[in-house]
């Protein structure tokens, strides 16, 4: 079944097409962006979920010093296939300089049309080291860091994704974007959550409008429990944001970007019609699972590869569908794709199952304390240990 065949009407709040998003040069007719997230938007699934939908399609997060030092597995990463268009690659660092050299080689050898800084990681392993959701608390650094891959990255727009904060006492967005707003960056977005919260609760959309309020000159992208088309709607016309920005809501339904792309580009209404709903038949998910392994096999040009890493979306993919426990076990041991085929002839088709596969998905766990360097909160400025310890950081990488 193919998306316009599978798009159907359903009772949601309605949509008018939003204006084009403009990154810099480039215009996106659907202002959605896909979020990087590790492990999971790699190019296979880019493509997947271009081949559904619309809009700006982001690299998993890549360490800058491993692209300096062009660590074989960070270069394989930030190969786009020559369908991608246009080509996006976050990078993540805590050194002014080693982000800037980065920037320069992506620019220099014509790697990607879009760079986006990452300060909203709230992994420990990247906040005990002042990564992530930590660095913009150090205002000074951050804003260095975004002045010096704005002033490397030339005509190639340069983006920031951010969070709230570290936590509800230490708030830093708006700070922060009005930083990366005087640095020239070409837009922001907000994650809102602050790092504590880390995937928990509900998203503090009303921060999203409070940015949008700061932050005047360039476009405030929203992030944070968008689930449907609807969700999206919803978002813009509450907090004013000029896009939203994709994460965790597309895990096991890439054609999400169809329903957005629908709601929200050339092809909605005029306010007039509800916010479009796939009618994924059991059928139709079993065609885009198959598909995710496919592209999967081709990207790692390993068939055993590709389709273990499959296997991580098998429950998302057939969240509330009639797929018993062993046959989504027998897909999550799958080897090859004619044991994917087989194992999927054997499943009929289904209606599409409503709110039993809609919803949350992905992990979302429970607040907890942030792992900072120690006297991190002492101060907003960068002292010489700290300085020597996130020096250190940037060399602690294995790609990616």
């Amino acid at each position: 079944m193919t998306i316009a065949a599978a798009l159907r009407r359903a009772q949601g709040p309605t949509a008018a097409q939003a204006p084009a998003l403009r990154i810099g040069p480039i215009a996106l007719d659907t202002p959605v962006v896909l979020a990087p997230m590790a492990g999971i938007t790699n190019t296979a699934f880019r493509r997947l979920c271009r081949e559904y939908g619309a809009g700006l399609y982001v690299s998993e997060m890549i360490t800058s010093r491993a692209l300096v030092e062009r660590n074989a597995i960070t270069m394989r990463l930030i190969q786009h296939h020559e369908s991608e268009t246009p080509r996006s690659i976050q990078l993540y660092g805590v050194d002014p300089a080693t982000i800037a050299e980065a920037v320069r080689i992506i620019v220099a050898e014509d790697r990607a049309d879009h760079i986006d800084l990452n300060f909203g990681c709230p992994v420990p392993k990247v906040t005990r080291k002042g990564g992530g959701a930590a660095l913009p608390w150090k205002i000074g650094l951050f804003s260095d860091i975004v002045q010096r891959a704005v002033k490397a990255a030339g005509d190639v727009p340069l983006t920031v994704k951010m969070r709230k904060g570290i936590n509800k006492d230490h708030l830093t967005f708006l700070d922060a974007g009005r930083a990366a707003e005087d640095a020239g960056a070409a837009a922001v977005a907000l994650h809102a959550r602050t790092a504590s919260e880390y995937y928990s609760g509900h998203a503090d959309w009303s921060a999203i409008g409070e940015l949008k309020q700061a932050v005047t000159s360039i476009p405030v992208l929203g992030n944070g429990d968008i689930w449907s088309a609807a969700d999206a709607v919803r978002m813009m016309d509450e907090t004013g944001c000029d896009g939203v920005v994709v994460g965790r809501g597309c895990l096991g339904r890439p054609w999400l970007f169809g329903e957005l792309a629908a709601a929200l580009g050339p092809s909605a209404g005029s306010g007039t019609h509800s916010a479009p709903v796939v009618d994924a038949t059991l059928g139709f998910v079993k065609e885009a699972f198959r598909r995710h392994a496919e592209l999967l096999v081709e990207f790692f040009e390993d068939e055993d590869r590709g389709c273990k890493d499959i296997r991580k979306h098998v429950a998302w993919y057939f969240k509330g569908y009639p797929v018993g426990g062993e046959l989504r076990a027998a897909l999550a041991r799958a080897s090859t794709l004619q044991e994917i085929d087989d194992l999927l002839g054997t499943i009929g088709d289904a209606p599409y199952p409503g709110v039993g596969a809609e919803g949350q998905r992905g992990r979302a766990g429970s607040p907890k304390r942030t792992a900072l360097p120690e006297g991190w909160l002492d101060s907003r400025e960068i002292g010489e240990g700290v300085g020597d310890m996130m020096r250190g950081a940037e060399t602690e990488n294995d790609g990616g």
